[in-house]
């Protein structure tokens, strides 16, 4: 069995990074280069950057606060947010990510994530799907773009299922119900989803415990994302590792205070 990831999520807006509920009221929470060194001393596994802003202001990803954080940081980095063609992925890649993540863009071309996999490997494509409950219509989701703003209508495990077809190597899940509210992750949403498609699952939106991080494993990913944890202090990585491994969880010891689980 492969070890758990432990993914601290930066979300970005103008070079800062920024925290909030749903997507809105974002707040500052620091620098994207101070937080991504910081979390790799604490032990994580990856990083993520997502700039919350790019796709609703149309503008590109800023290559400059990848380049900002690449150089700090020696883990695997994802990055994502107005991606919309294969130039811009190359341009991503070029500034020191090790794999894109693609949502609006790929739901209205889906074309893209198959370029993005064919051109660069399955490894470097990443779908984050944003999921929304459907008002009365209990256990169906649908895909939400542009930070949330959009609900497309579109089933999000049928979305699931055609993005692994089409070569997308891992899918960043976020229940945009869930995101920032301290609830929990949307643990029914995480167990369709992993039960509909093979590729790994990396659950987001919600986490306000270890105790969460566990129960989103248990529901059926293979990775946990959280941020207002990280960013708010409440835990650090090296304890949230800590505390999995106590748990049973087969994590990758990277910190003094983080031990695999014998």
């Amino acid at each position: 069995m492969l070890a758990t990831r432990v993914i601290p999520c930066l979300d970005v807006r103008d070079g800062r990074v920024v925290k909030g509920v749903q997507f809105q009221s974002l707040r500052d929470a620091g620098d994207p280069a101070e937080r991504a060194a910081l979390y790799e001393s604490q032990g994580a596994d990856e990083l993520v950057i997502l700039d919350v802003s790019a796709t609703t202001e149309a503008r590109l990803n800023s290559a400059k606060t990848t380049r900002a954080v690449r150089r700090v940081l020696s883990i695997p980095l994802t990055v994502g947010g107005g991606i919309r063609s294969i130039e811009d992925a190359a341009r991503v890649l070029d500034a020191g990510a090790d794999k894109v993540s693609v949502n609006t863009a790929a739901v209205l071309d889906p074309t893209l994530v198959t370029a993005i996999a064919q051109r660069f490997g399955a490894q470097c494509a990443v779908l984050a799907l944003d999921a929304a409950s459907v008002p009365g219509a209990g256990g169906a989701w649908e895909v939400v773009t542009r930070s949330g703003r959009e609900r497309t209508g579109r089933d999000v495990i049928a979305w699931a299922i055609e993005a692994a077809e089409r070569g997308a190597g891992e899918i960043l899940l976020t229940s945009w119900d869930r995101d920032g509210t301290g609830g929990g992750y949307d643990l029914e949403l995480i167990g369709r989803i992993s039960g509909a498609v093979s590729v790994p699952i990396i659950a987001s939106g919600g986490a306000a415990t270890t105790a969460h991080l566990i129960e989103a494993l248990k529901a059926g990913a293979s990775a946990v994302l959280a941020a207002s944890i990280f960013h708010d202090g409440k835990y650090t990585v090296a304890q949230v590792k800590h505390e999995l491994a106590l748990a049973g969880v087969r994590v990758r010891p990277q910190t003094s205070e983080t031990a695999q689980p014998l």
